[in-house]
């Protein structure tokens, strides 16, 4: 019975090793993806209709039309589009008025309140948790 507890807890022990290895390597390895974006921005229209999905497919078939336009993303719970667009060819605000034009929509175009703008943000970590500060020292190290 002690052979077999001992067995099972250095197999946990090793698997655990193993992957914490895997999980440095995949780290030290992986580098950002750098985007040719010097033009490219995001930016958001709040809708105060609501949305649903015929009116996302109206809304995306005049978004492609307006020249400047590159990708979009959808919220429909808080009634959110997101967008990619080229800024040398038109800013948010011209697309948006565009945008509006075409459909006759209810909707603003989001501005950051004063402080933001320079923030920088990573959507999937959490900048004080623990595995924020783990991969960034990670990074640290083999950078």
């Amino acid at each position: 019975m002690k052979r077999k507890l001992k067995f099972i807890a250095m197999g946990l022990i090793g698997t655990t090793l193993l992957l914490l290895i895997i999980l440095v390597v995949h780290i030290a390895t992986a580098k950002p993806i750098k985007y040719d974006n010097a033009t490219m921005q995001i930016s958001r229209i709040d809708f105060q209709e609501p949305l649903d999905s015929l009116k996302i497919k109206e809304i995306h078939r005049n978004l492609k039309s307006i020249p400047g336009f590159i990708s979009d993303s959808y919220n429909i719970k808080n009634n959110v589009v997101v967008f990619f667009h080229d800024n040398k060819i038109a800013d948010s605000k011209k697309i948006v008025d565009q945008l509006i034009q075409k459909g006759n929509y209810k909707a603003t175009r989001y501005v950051l309140p004063k402080g933001m703008e320079a923030k920088q943000v990573c959507p999937v970590i959490e900048e004080g948790s623990f595995s924020y500060h783990f991969s960034k020292g990670i990074q640290r190290i083999f950078n």
